[in-house]
């Protein structure tokens, strides 16, 4: 039998493991998210929960032992080289200037019905087009099918038309403002009334595109935007996911996640906490609305600590634990690997697979928020001052938990199969490169089963937060 007809045998296998993990979770509903605020709704499990979390774990395992089978490094370099590329000078003018008119008007709209539109989170323009078109349709988008960003991105441009580049981009700054604010933004989604009142989200939007603005004119927006900016950032990490992707001579279509392999995306330990922000972030949006996670932190806050302190000790802890394990896990993979090459670098590499996994956990937790409340956005979005009182919302079908178990499990299973192809790049020997992923492939299981865990367990409103 060829390599490439047993590649496609093990992928039968591992689809059909994937398959059985589904089946596993039968009755599951939507998965929890920060911006339950708009919507809400519990789920149970059919089955017990170890032999729910066994399976999507032993599937995640599974399908990392049938990938470590594919030695062939022609067909392991197939996946990330095996691009078609497509040259459309005239259409890239086009659409970016029609994504940047989307893109300011889009703004301009949010900031209008902020200001004169109704103060109701669930009829809001600036809330649904926040939080149901930025932050979970545009997000999938990005990541199912391409970043848009940089041609929609209403701060860039405007930034771009005002006088910049006054002072040089500090070097040990890399990506780190764009952690911090990204954090501090996950945090104030929690504490601040942000989903229920257009007025708080309004200010802080001003507060965001003074700041973004001011920033990208000091420093030029070319840098700013690449470096230091949280939407930017959050966006092209997204999108290096997708199957479409900008090069200098246009468009190019390859496999799901294949530049995830690629060297030059994670470039500094800053990029390495940003990406780690996006896989915890979103798993701490789904804690914190858990039952566990209520009793934790009605329990803190009930030796004495401020809420808001609360949600912010649990946001940067969760962060700090998952910043040790990931850096934990290289060490075990270095020495594994006995290898020359320097804990940095393979830090850099191995980090990049882990957005596919950021991509599968955003897709569990916001397909069925934005698929529900689109009509919502869209009546919004067509009347913004004066939009229906009662607006409309789709009841998602019980099969939908499905799509959710979906989205985890082919996220971590793309993890395994991209850093398996980053070992075969870094290491020379086939044994070599095998042995070094079983530390990051223990963490991923862990992962998995975190996480289908706290998909399982339901949903309540967050104590504390104010309504």
């Amino acid at each position: 039998m060829s390599e490439r007809s047993a590649l496609v045998r093990r992928t039968g296998i591992v689809l059909a493991l994937a398959l059985v993990a589904l089946a596993a979770g039968a009755g599951l509903a939507a998965a929890s998210n920060v911006a339950s605020g708009l919507t809400g709704g519990s789920s149970d499990v059919s089955v017990p929960t170890w032999l729910y979390l066994a399976t999507g774990g032993g599937a995640v395992g599974a399908s990392a032992l049938l990938t470590m089978l594919v030695t062939d490094r022609g067909i392991i370099g197939t996946y990330h080289d095996r691009a078609l590329e497509a040259s459309v000078d005239r259409l890239l003018t086009a659409g970016s200037l029609l994504f940047g008119a989307i893109g300011l008007l889009g703004l301009a709209l949010i900031f209008a019905a902020g200001i004169d539109g109704p103060n109701i989170g669930l009829v809001s323009a600036t809330v649904l087009v926040t939080f149901v078109g930025g932050r979970a349709l545009l997000t999938i988008a990005t990541y199912a099918v391409g970043n848009p960003w940089p041609a929609l991105n209403p701060w860039r441009r405007i930034a771009s038309a005002l006088p910049n580049g006054y002072e040089e981009y500090p070097s040990s700054y890399k990506s780190w403002p764009a952690v911090v604010a990204l954090l501090t933004f996950v945090w104030l989604e929690v504490v601040a009334p942000l989903t229920s009142s257009p007025r708080a989200l309004l200010a802080i939007l001003v507060m965001y595109s003074l700041f973004t603005i001011s920033s990208a004119v000091v420093f030029s927006p070319e840098t700013w935007f690449r470096r230091g900016d949280p939407l930017s950032l959050w966006f092209r990490l997204y999108g290096a996911v997708a199957p479409i992707q900008r090069t200098d001579d246009g468009f190019e279509l390859r496999y799901p996640g294949s530049q995830l392999s690629e060297a030059d995306l994670v470039t500094d330990r800053s990029l390495v906490a940003f990406v780690l922000v996006l896989v915890w972030e979103l798993t701490y949006s789904g804690f914190i609305v858990t039952p566990i996670g209520v009793r934790t932190i009605e329990a803190l806050v009930g030796i004495g600590l401020p809420p808001v302190l609360v949600y912010l000790l649990l946001l940067v802890g969760g962060f700090a634990l998952f910043w040790k394990v990931y850096w934990v896990a290289i060490d075990r993979t270095r020495e594994r690997a006995e290898t020359y090459l320097s804990r940095e670098y393979l830090g850099l590499r191995l980090a990049a697979p882990l957005l596919a996994i950021a991509a599968g956990y955003h897709l569990a937790h916001y397909i069925g928020f934005g698929l529900s409340l689109s009509p919502a956005l869209f009546d919004a979005l067509a009347m913004p001052l004066n939009p229906p009182p009662n607006p409309t919302r789709y009841a998602l079908p019980g099969w939908f938990g499905y799509v959710e178990i979906a989205g985890i499990l082919l996220g971590h299973v793309l993890a395994v199969w991209v850093a398996h192809t980053v070992s075969f790049d870094l290491f020379p020997g086939k044994l070599q490169a095998i042995r070094s992923q079983f530390p990051l492939i223990i963490v991923m299981v862990f992962f998995t089963m975190v996480s289908l865990y706290l998909v399982s367990q339901g949903t309540m409103d967050p104590p504390y937060v104010p309504s």
